[in-house]
């Protein structure tokens, strides 16, 4: 008592929770506008960006790249099924890597992608600043045989477009790092060569896997879904 004032004490625990509840309140006020106010322009600007590149460039896909029916088909694989850890095996231009990561750009993901020859490494690195997805690709030039096996993952969705006679063991050695409900693509699945036919049959004989392939192309695509752990 002070003055003939009455003081009334207020518990603790209420003035926590009255001062939580307002932060709660603010934090849920504020959060919100900022992302709406940003998200959407950003996400038109880029995508205005990677159709401009791939307008502009629609003709010169040299060098062992997809064509644009299979770069669709990749970004739609990603996009459809919300896959956000990608791994690429043979990026060579980059044709296919802006494809995947423009669908990663909206799935919050990002791209490992590993190319052997130097001159193709540099000028991918220049084709993604171009496209505007640099941002979303981890480009890394080495030999794929070495660096496959090394790498830590979880991958839910793999690309692979390298050497043919290879593709069974890129799958073996990445298949354990591959998130159930992921994928593993492989280009050329149309193709007659031995060591295509050596990877279709083994990834066909395993029950934790179910492959089809999309032959909208004349190359074709291998898509073997993983549904059970290994």
């Amino acid at each position: 008592m002070t003055d003939g004032a009455v003081t009334r004490r207020i518990p603790m625990k209420t003035v926590l929770g009255r001062s939580l509840l307002f932060l709660a309140v603010s934090c849920s006020c504020v959060a919100p506008v900022a992302v709406a106010a940003e998200t959407p322009d950003a996400t038109a600007a880029l995508d205005a960006k990677v159709r401009s590149f791939l307008d502009a460039h629609g003709g010169r896909w040299h060098e062992m790249n997809v064509s644009a029916a299979d770069g669709k088909l990749l970004h739609d694989l990603v996009l459809k099924n919300g896959y956000k850890s990608a791994l690429e095996i043979g990026t060579s231009t980059g044709h296919s890597a802006i494809w995947i990561a423009w669908a990663l750009s909206k799935t919050g993901g990002k791209l490992v992608t590993i190319e052997i020859d130097e001159s193709r490494h540099r000028e991918a690195l220049r084709n993604f600043a171009e496209a505007g997805l640099s941002d979303y690709i981890d480009a890394r030039l080495g030999d794929a045989h070495e660096l496959v096996p090394k790498l830590p993952g979880p991958f839910d969705f793999v690309f692979s477009d390298a050497d043919k006679d290879w593709y069974k063991n890129y799958f073996v050695a990445i298949s354990p790092r591959l998130e159930v409900g992921g994928c593993f693509a492989a280009h050329n699945a149309a193709m007659r060569d031995r060591g295509i036919r050596e990877f279709l049959e083994y990834v066909q004989g395993r029950g934790n896997y179910t492959t089809t392939i999309d032959k909208s192309s004349r190359a074709g695509v291998s898509i073997s879904r993983k549904k059970a752990a290994d």
